[in-house]
């Protein structure tokens, strides 16, 4: 696990200003560093070791006669049966690092070594003799990357605070991102809100040849639905396909240990992987916290447990520094504790395994049981449930039992769905906001998503979203950044191809059977784990947002944001004001009012703004590496 940097173009202070770009990302490899330069091209590296301590496998790596030049970021699980096939071809390894598989995976195959990788991945390899930049991110998107072209200079890297040391680069706020980020709560395009950087899609490959890029797409899932076993053998190779996952993903020099939550992913996970050691955090007692319940699980299988209380001023204050390593804003409240979840397993450990991804190819969010649910009320003619909807949206207050309900069943799945997540803003909320009214984007985005799978069933269709918008814009963005500002290297044995392929042919009675989610996971894990584990609802990771925005201290700080000139340069601000206002009464109109979502989606975005752009160049945080 590290991260990379790099630049293709003339500069005369080339040396000086590619070891300013690698200290701005040395919180993704604090045990070494590494580059190479041409006259063509700059690239840096920074490693933190998890397979081969020893340098020989620090990066860049080089093939035998040092014309193609490596940096990888991420982990390949099947690099053993790779590098024997490779050695019989004749290639000769240097080190017993994973990364060198695909170096010479790429003089063997070419570009068809990605159909052979199984793992998580972001790399550039440089042909030094036809002056051409191969780069590739894995096909969920676990990895991040980077490019931007500006000046003659095409940029590239793990992170795009690095950019910003690169004298080439113009560092300017695309305010086109702010409309779509509002309602999702992410940027949820391969546009960021730097203008002119772009991040690779994943399963997606690029070669920068003469100032020329061109960009393909090397995958793509398929759910099929095709299985014709019975429901137990599903479940057997469930069990097995994920056992084979996890010891992959265990795969290291150093040791590994797990997240640990209350939910079956996590707890499932953990006892799959026979570690030693869980990290778990939560807030205050009660509904904010699945500390005791973490803990009563790893003593019921004797696993050792740290567990961290977060305070509410620890999270408040370090939100600056998080959005920091976060690089763009995400406006999700787990990010935060994320961090600090990261932060506390870095004390003790390298390598964590994570739950991500099993939502979405098991079917696992309650919002997957909606098409199945109340059929009786879709009978009725949609002409009808549209003026319904319409009616609600428009005449009936918010709040009001059976609004939302009406309001979701006026429209197509097309037109209500376009990301796990509520209560954000709608276009036209986001617009009376705005200073500057974006065009709609939402379904800009999203309707190539739903072409493609047009005639799938709607469960099939959210999750196809999900797969391509939540996890890799909100769900593995937040888990990559904030394990790696912790030099933390956070594996997701879910997001395997190996899982993949079992999860494609589910058909969706396997997945969903309201009120039921992920149906043939849970009964794999409950073969393992108590039953009131594996079939626990979804909860999430519950952060007290909605309850701190009440309390004086907070909505002061939310309100001194909402009044500053940044809020004033893009927002009404006084609107800002009555959204905090209506939430810290709790009433509007006699109407309960929950604004949290919406309140701390601008209000994280403003914090980033601050740090990104309203001080000139950010800081790293003063923070101590092992």
């Amino acid at each position: 696990m590290c991260g990379f940097v790099g630049f293709v173009g003339k500069l005369e202070n080339k040396e000086t200003v590619l070891n300013s770009m690698m200290d701005t990302i040395v919180h993704r490899g604090p045990d070494s560093a590494g580059a190479y330069m041409d006259e063509d091209l700059a690239l840096g590296f920074r490693r933190l070791s998890i397979i081969d301590l020893t340098s020989e496998g620090d990066q860049p790596l080089y093939n035998e006669d040092r014309t193609k030049i490596l940096t990888f970021n991420g982990e390949i699980y099947n690099y053993q049966e790779l590098r024997e096939e490779l050695i019989a071809a004749g290639h000769v390894f240097v080190s017993k690092s994973d990364s060198e598989t695909v170096l010479h995976g790429y003089e063997e195959w070419g570009e068809k070594v990605l159909d052979r990788l199984r793992g998580m991945y972001a790399f550039v390899i440089w042909d030094t003799l036809e002056k051409k930049l191969f780069g590739a991110r894995d096909i969920f998107g676990v990895k991040p990357f980077y490019y931007a072209s500006m000046q003659d200079s095409f940029l590239f890297g793990s992170e795009i605070k690095s950019f910003l040391e690169h004298p080439h680069f113009d560092q300017v706020f695309n305010e086109n991102a702010l409309g779509n980020y509002l309602s999702f709560q992410f940027v949820p395009t391969n546009e960021t809100f730097f203008k002119g950087v772009f991040c690779l899609q994943p399963g997606h490959y690029f070669i920068y040849q003469g100032s020329s890029l061109n960009t393909v797409r090397y995958f793509e899932p398929n759910f099929t639905g095709d299985c014709t076993k019975s429901f137990d053998e599903v479940v057997d190779e469930i069990e097995a396909v994920l056992k084979e996952s996890v010891e992959k993903h265990k795969s290291a020099d150093v040791e590994v240990a797990s997240y640990l939550s209350s939910g079956v992913d996590s707890s499932y996970l953990t006892l799959l992987g026979e570690v030693d050691r869980t990290f778990t955090v939560g807030f205050e007692k009660g509904v904010y916290s699945e500390i005791n319940e973490a803990k009563e699980f790893a003593a019921r299988i004797h696993i050792k447990n740290d567990a961290k209380v977060i305070t509410p001023d620890e999270y408040w204050e370090n939100l600056s520094d998080i959005m920091y390593y976060m690089d763009e804003p995400v406006a999700d409240p787990s990010a935060i504790a994320l961090y600090f979840l990261s932060e506390a397993a870095a004390k003790k450990v390298k390598v964590v395994l994570s739950g991500e991804g099993s939502d979405e190819l098991f079917g696992g969010y309650n919002i997957y049981c909606e098409p199945l649910e109340h059929t009786g009320f879709n009978k009725i003619p949609f002409g009808l449930r549209r003026v319904m909807g319409k009616f609600a949206e428009n005449c009936l207050p918010r709040g009001m039992k059976g609004r939302g309900y009406l309001m979701r069943h006026g429209k197509t799945l097309e037109e209500r769905y376009f990301a796990n997540a509520t209560n954000i803003f709608t276009e036209k909320e986001a617009s009376k906001i705005l200073k500057n009214p974006q065009e709609p984007g939402i379904q800009k985005v999203t309707k190539p998503l739903y072409d493609r799978v047009k005639e799938k069933d709607d469960v099939t269709k959210m999750q196809y979203v999900d797969l391509h918008l939540w996890m890799v814009h909100d769900i593995l963005m937040k888990g990559d950044k904030m394990g790696m500002a912790n030099s933390l290297e956070v594996r997701v044995p879910f997001l395997d191809k190996k899982v993949l392929d079992l999860a494609l042919t589910l058909p969706l009675a396997y997945k969903v059977q309201p009120p039921r989610t992920k149906v043939a996971l849970r009964a794999a894990a409950n073969r393992m784990i108590p039953e009131k584990t594996a079939q626990k609802k979804k909860l999430g990771f519950p952060i007290p947002t909605r309850v701190w925005l009440r309390e004086d201290k907070y909505y002061k700080m939310v309100k001194e944001s909402f009044t500053s000139d940044s809020a004033q340069k893009f927002f009404h601000s006084e609107k800002l004001v009555q959204l905090l206002e209506d939430h810290k009464t709790g009433k509007h109109k006699n109407e309960k009012t929950d604004n949290s979502r919406k309140i701390w989606t601008i209000y994280i975005f403003l914090v980033w703004y601050e740090r990104f752009f309203a001080n000139g160049k950010p800081i790293h945080p003063n923070k101590v590496l092992r």
